[in-house]
């Protein structure tokens, strides 16, 4: 009897290995999908492909264009304390402000609302193995982020954890210069 048993055990053991590397292959196949539709639309909403690519760092093009995630500890505002607005690194749309950035631990720059909330989109994103909601910018479509649960709870309990390389920092004193002289009257009075 016991060869019998060691058989099927042995079957049932290859049958979950062979199960798991086809999990594996199409979950692969599908991110190659999502990824290859996202840059077909990305051309069409935001022009030339190749002019994108010249402009951004090959890091930037990664996270906004790819739906990539840069290193934690490692991205340039994750500690920034400079105040000022966050903006969209390709569109240049008003984002985040650093009155809503807080340092949550996650070694990425968080905030607990957007800035202009209609420059903000947010859509289900299950990619992973786990359900999330993605955080895009709503003119040039760049992947952001994500928006997590768990923020300061008496500031609405919302993170909106979002990556360096999708943003560009306008200190306070530039805003005028660059053109964002709308949103000094949030910095009046404040440190």
């Amino acid at each position: 009897m016991e060869p019998v048993s060691s058989s099927r055990s042995w079957i049932f053991s290859t049958l979950v290995v062979i199960l798991a590397v086809g999990a594996i292959f199409l979950l692969n196949q599908a991110m190659a999908q999502k990824n290859a539709n996202t840059q077909t639309a990305v051309s069409q909403t935001t022009g030339d492909d190749a002019e994108l690519r010249s402009r951004l760092t090959k890091e930037q093009y990664y996270v906004t264009k790819q739906n990539g995630t840069e290193a934690p500890f490692r991205n340039e505002y994750w500690d920034n304390k400079r105040a000022g607005i966050y903006v969209d690194v390709i569109s240049g749309e008003p984002l985040f402000s650093s009155l809503d950035k807080f340092d949550s631990g996650t070694g990425w720059p968080s905030f607990t609302q957007p800035l202009a909330k209609e420059n903000v989109v947010e859509k289900s994103d299950v990619s992973m193995g786990m359900r999330r909601v993605e955080a895009r910018s709503k003119k040039s479509d760049a992947h952001l982020g994500h928006i997590f649960d768990d923020g300061p709870r008496d500031k609405g309990g919302i993170r909106y954890c979002m990556n360096s390389a999708s943003l560009r920092f306008i200190p306070v004193e530039k805003l005028k210069e660059q053109g964002y002289e709308r949103f000094l009257p949030l910095f009046e009075g404040k440190k």
